[in-house]
């Protein structure tokens, strides 16, 4: 049963006053383990789309290297050839543009990494805060059924930290 499901049917059977207040806490904690889980799977999504984002930019890195390469040795052999100056110039200038072109695409590739990094602990912290606000249902659940209030004070502590971790994740850069 889908954890709303679940929500839904406690606040239906709700009849004290505890019951009702328990319930109403969950359907809160249900909305926001919501959001929290929708964020999370976001981030992580942005984590792996910017990870291979920088792979893509490190094999274009290589590339660029493997032609500035093949214009070094092309050149190199042309000058053992005697080949004319225009020509030996011509891949002298192929080679050049080729490495000043890496550069670029390194920092690009680097960029895209520390994107990835970034998303990856804005995921995580995300996912934290659903464990906790999950054990806050959880332990309201237990509350109702066993019309015990340290459940229900355990259940809004946890959520409380679930809601924190979610919040921090929010704020990270």
């Amino acid at each position: 049963m889908a954890e709303h499901e679940e929500v839904e049917e406690h606040i239906h059977h709700a009849k004290e006053p505890f019951d009702k207040l328990v319930a109403g806490t969950m359907a809160g904690i249900a909305a926001f383990l919501a959001i929290v889980s929708v964020a999370g799977q976001h981030f992580n999504t942005e984590k792996l789309l910017r990870q291979q984002q920088s792979s893509d930019q490190w094999a274009f890195f290589q590339a660029k290297d493997i032609r500035r390469y093949v214009a070094d040795s092309t050149g190199d052999l042309l000058k053992q050839a005697k080949a004319e100056q225009k020509l030996i110039d011509k891949y002298a200038a192929d080679s050049a543009r080729y490495a000043k072109d890496k550069e670029s695409i390194k920092e690009q590739a680097e960029r895209f990494a520390k994107e990835s990094e970034s998303a990856g602990e804005k995921a995580e912290s995300f996912h934290s805060g659903e464990v906790f606000l999950e054990i806050g249902i959880v332990l309201s659940s237990l509350a109702i059924l066993t019309k015990r209030k340290a459940f229900f004070y355990g259940g809004a502590a946890s959520s409380v930290v679930g809601l924190v971790l979610a919040f921090r994740a929010y704020l990270m850069h």
